[in-house]
C-alpha cells in the first residue's frame, strides 16, 4: 500500500478566522462538513459555483454550521479559558443514508457522550450516556478509558472505533451498532439503552518509536474493507494532548490478519478521513489535521491511495 499527498491547504472561514481542531470530515450537501472538537459549530466546505476565481480568490467557501447549542453560554472551549471540560468533543462524523451527518462525541467524559444529527434543516442533539457506558462494557473498558474517535458504516451497521491508549490500558477495538436504533435514540424515539451492540473486534496497528498507533477515524471502501486513519500520540490518558510521533492510514484485514500501514510524511495528527472517489488502483481521500492549537488553522490533505 502506497500513499501520496496530492494537495494540502489551510482551512479558514470566509471571515478569515481559523477552522479550529478539525476532528472529522464527512460529505454534506454539495461539499464537506468538518467537525471542530472544541466549538459549537462545524465548518461547511463548499465550491463557489457560477464564479470563475480570479488571482488570489478562494475556490471554495467555508462557513460555520451550528451543531449544538451554546454550552453554559460558551461557543468555543479551551484550557486557557478554563472551559475545556465543557466541550462536546465531536470526534466522529458519519454520513447517514438520508444525507444527514451524525456527529459523535468521544465519550471521554460525561459532557462528551452526546450526538448531533446534522441536516439541511438544522440539528438534533441527544445525550447518549447509557449507550456509551454499554459500549465501554462491551469493549471491556472502564468509563475513564473510553475514547471513541472514528465511525463508518460497515455491513449495514455503524462501526465505532475505540482509540487505543496502552498507557491507560485501552487497546484499539470496535463495536457495531444498529444504525436505525441509534438514529431513533438520537431523535428521541427510543431510549439509548435499547440500542443493541454487536461484533466487538480488536486490532493491533503496531507501534512507532515505542508509541502505539491508534485509530482516529474510519471509512469503508468500495470492496467493503475498512480503512482507518491512525496516529501515534504519546499521552497518558483519553483527555490530554501529547506529542505525535507519526500518523498515517491502515487498511484493516480479516480478523487476525495484520493491517497494511502507510505513513503520512510529517508527524501531524490526522483526525478525520473521508472517501472522495474509488479508483482502479485504490482511492482518493480527504483528511483533516488537528494542530492542537486553536490559533493555528487546521489543514486539509488530498490523498491518493495505491493498493
Amino acid at each position: 500500500m502506497r500513499l501520496e499527498i496530492e494537495e494540502t491547504s489551510a482551512l479558514t472561514f470566509d471571515d478569515g478566522t481559523p477552522v479550529r481542531a478539525a476532528s472529522a470530515i464527512a460529505p454534506f450537501g454539495d461539499g464537506w462538513l468538518v467537525a471542530q472538537d472544541d466549538a459549537t459549530h462545524a465548518a461547511w466546505l463548499r465550491p463557489v459555483s457560477g464564479v470563475r476565481p480570479g488571482p488570489g480568490d478562494r475556490p471554495e467557501s467555508i462557513t460555520p454550521v451550528r451543531v449544538i447549542d451554546p454550552v453554559d453560554g460558551w461557543e468555543t472551549f479551551s484550557s486557557a479559558a478554563g472551559t475545556k471540560h465543557l466541550k462536546p468533543d465531536f470526534e466522529a462524523a458519519c454520513p447517514m443514508p438520508g444525507g444527514e451527518v451524525l456527529l459523535l462525541g468521544s465519550g471521554s467524559s460525561p459532557a462528551r457522550m452526546r450526538a448531533s444529527l446534522v441536516g439541511a434543516g438544522g440539528f438534533t442533539v441527544a445525550d447518549l450516556r447509557p449507550l456509551y457506558l454499554a459500549v465501554a462494557a462491551a469493549l471491556g473498558l472502564h468509563e475513564e478509558q473510553l475514547n471513541l474517535e472514528g465511525a463508518c458504516l460497515a455491513g449495514g451497521r455503524l462501526r465505532w472505533f475505540q482509540r487505543a491508549n496502552l498507557k491507560a490500558g485501552a487497546a484499539t477495538a470496535s463495536a457495531d451498532i444498529e444504525v436505525s436504533a441509534l438514529l431513533a435514540a438520537v431523535r428521541g424515539e427510543a431510549h439509548p439503552d435499547t440500542v443493541t451492540i454487536h461484533g466487538v473486534r480488536r486490532y493491533d496497528l503496531g507501534t512507532v518509536r515505542g508509541v502505539a498507533l491508534a485509530v482516529t477515524d474510519a471509512v469503508t471502501l468500495a470492496d467493503g474493507r475498512v480503512l482507518v486513519s491512525a496516529a501515534a500520540e504519546d499521552t497518558p490518558n483519553a483527555i490530554d494532548d501529547g506529542p505525535v510521533v507519526a500518523s498515517g492510514l491502515a487498511l484493516l484485514g480479516a480478523d487476525g490478519e495484520p493491517p497494511a500501514f502507510a505513513e503520512i510524511p510529517g508527524a501531524e495528527k490526522v483526525e478525520g478521513l473521508a472517501l472522495r472517489e474509488t479508483t482502479a488502483d485504490g482511492a482518493r481521500l480527504l483528511a483533516v489535521i488537528d494542530a492542537d492549537d486553536h490559533e493555528i488553522p487546521s489543514r486539509r490533505l488530498a490523498l491518493r491511495l495505491y493498493r
